[in-house]
C-alpha cells in the first residue's frame, strides 16, 4: 500500500515535471544531463566502496543487462534490431527512388493524420 502510494506520487509528479520542462527543451537536458552524471557517480562511488574490482564491477554489470534484457538494447540500439529483422536494408543502401518513395509514403500518413486531426477539433466544436 505505501509502495502504491509512493509510485502514484512520483508518477504525478514526473507527469507535471516533463510538462512544465517540454517547454524549456535546453533546461530540460541540463537538468536531465545532471541527473545521470549524478546518478553514475554514485553507482561508481558504491562500487568502490563494496571494493569492488574493475573486472567484478565489469561481470556485475553484464549479468544484469544480460538478465534485463538492456545489454543489446542499449548498445547496438532496437531500431537497428527492427529493421534487422525486417530485413530493411541500410540508409545507405538504399536507392534515391525508394527513399523518395518512403518519404512520399510519410507526407501521405501526415496529410491523413491532419485531416484525422481537422475532423476531430470540429467534432469538439460541435459538441460545446
Amino acid at each position: 500500500m505505501l509502495f502504491k502510494k509512493i509510485f502514484n506520487f512520483f508518477d504525478k509528479l514526473e507527469d507535471h515535471v516533463r510538462k512544465s520542462l517540454s517547454k524549456f527543451p535546453i533546461a530540460y537536458a541540463l537538468i536531465g544531463g545532471i541527473g545521470i552524471v549524478l546518478f553514475w557517480r554514485a553507482v561508481w562511488g558504491l562500487s568502490e566502496d563494496m571494493g569492488l574490482s574493475n573486472l567484478d564491477a565489469l561481470i556485475i554489470s553484464i549479468i544484469i543487462l544480460l538478465a534485463t534484457g538492456l545489454f543489446v538494447s542499449y548498445f547496438i540500439g532496437d531500431r537497428f534490431i527492427i529493421s534487422s529483422l525486417k530485413g530493411e536494408k541500410k540508409i545507405i543502401e538504399k536507392t534515391e527512388e525508394e527513399i523518395l518513395g518512403e518519404e512520399d509514403q510519410l507526407k501521405k500518413v501526415l496529410r491523413e493524420l491532419n485531416t484525422i486531426e481537422d475532423k476531430l477539433d470540429e467534432l469538439t466544436e460541435s459538441n460545446k
